[in-house]
């Protein structure tokens, strides 16, 4: 879109940015050319032929158009990177030591930052298209761009070693949205790299998402595990993936930059309270309506009820509550076959081998070949208890 009104010269147009920005909620703006991050191309080829993209097949099929700005939108002249504050007002690792309670990632305790960001984003844009007289497109993390190397090279922050971008003033916790626009605007400096020898991103990570320093496999990440991944939880990460039911935060929190970062500002980006702590027996209890009210809003809807469900089975397991046992065994009768297997893993890990063996005894012969093979290798656990 171009709009010509009220010109502003060239030389305030980074002023007018800023002052928009600001009144819009926004904690960072910088700006990159777009021909600014030569290196982001092959890296995430490299990426996908290796497959660490695991089932995330939109990576693949978006490899060319994600390398170059231009190659999205050939006209863009400048990439304005924005970033918008979300972090707590708690260290998100104190929950993972109560096990009958469910860890949701920060970034989806609140309103789904898309959401927030993109109206944000259109807004700032249409602004500085009014004044500007310059075309402008707006993108939120689900179009091709490569967010992260961009804002880098714009100066808000550097990609750590848990491959996040990490701010000297916002640690960890920062959105990232981007306006592309045809107006010529002087790029800033790039962020240098500040994490030195420090491995605690690395260190920390429940499944050793990470090859190495900069890389990460997303097939053993716990957020692609929750997330992304549509089938069964492979059984070598269920027990490490502990009560995190949504995501994990902890190579994120770990990062000592985060010692300057602030709580989020934003009301919409506030954790809700019914979202802070949930208890794990009360989700297990969510059937599609229940799920879709409780999350409205959030961006855990998207993932819908039953992975939600065989998530929380996963943490059900984990949390040696044998209170959990009656709403754990409702749902092995559950008509998805992904909650259906979760539940009969989950009951393996909360009762008595009698009980157990009991219980698998009564189920039906079941169709789904995933819930047959949990249900075989409960049997063989229970076979080799027994032996």
């Amino acid at each position: 879109m171009t709009h010509g009104l009220n010109p502003v010269p060239k030389d305030r147009l980074r002023d007018l940015l800023n002052l928009e920005a600001g009144k819009l909620g926004f904690d960072a703006l910088a700006v990159a050319s777009p021909d600014a991050t030569p290196l982001a191309s092959a890296r995430l080829a490299e990426y996908v032929a290796k497959g660490r993209h695991g089932s995330m097949e939109w990576l693949a099929e978006t490899l060319e158009r994600r390398g170059d700005p231009r190659s999205l939108w050939p006209e863009v002249r400048s990439v304005i990177m924005l970033g918008m504050n979300y972090g707590p007002d708690e260290n998100p690792l104190d929950l993972l030591q109560h096990k009958d309670r469910a860890a949701i990632s920060v970034y989806a305790r609140h309103r789904d930052y898309h959401d927030v960001i993109k109206g944000r984003l259109k807004e700032l844009a249409q602004k500085f298209a009014a004044r500007s007289g310059a075309d402008v497109k707006v993108f939120v993390d689900t179009a091709p761009v490569m967010e992260k190397p961009l804002a880098e090279a714009a100066g808000i922050g550097w990609q750590g070693k848990h491959t996040n971008l990490v701010s000297r003033e916002f640690g960890s916790w920062l959105f990232l949205g981007s306006i592309f626009t045809t107006a010529e605007l002087a790029p800033d400096e790039a962020e240098s790299d500040h994490c030195g020898s420090c491995r605690a991103c690395l260190d920390i990570c429940p499944t050793d998402a990470f090859p190495a320093p900069y890389q990460l496999d997303a097939r053993r990440c716990i957020s692609y595990l929750t997330i992304e991944n549509k089938g069964p939880i492979p059984r070598e990460f269920r027990a490490a993936i502990g009560n995190r039911i949504y995501g994990c935060d902890d190579c994120l929190a770990a990062c000592p930059w985060n010692k300057f970062a602030r709580s989020a500002s934003e009301a919409k980006l506030v954790a809700r309270a019914d979202l802070r702590e949930p208890k794990i027996g009360d989700l297990l209890a969510l059937d599609d309506t229940a799920f879709r009210a409780l999350f409205s809003g959030s961006p855990v809807k998207r993932i819908g009820r039953d992975r939600f469900i065989r998530n929380v089975l996963i943490a059900a397991g984990n949390s040696n509550d044998p209170s959990l046992e009656p709403g754990v065994g409702a749902l092995l009768g559950d008509p998805s076959p992904v909650v259906r297997g979760a539940a009969i893993w989950a009951l393996s890990k909360l009762v008595e081998a009698d009980a157990l063996r009991r219980m698998i005894a009564n189920l039906p012969q079941d169709e789904d070949d995933d819930v047959a093979l949990e249900r075989d290798a409960a049997l063989a656990e229970l076979a080799g208890d027994h032996s």
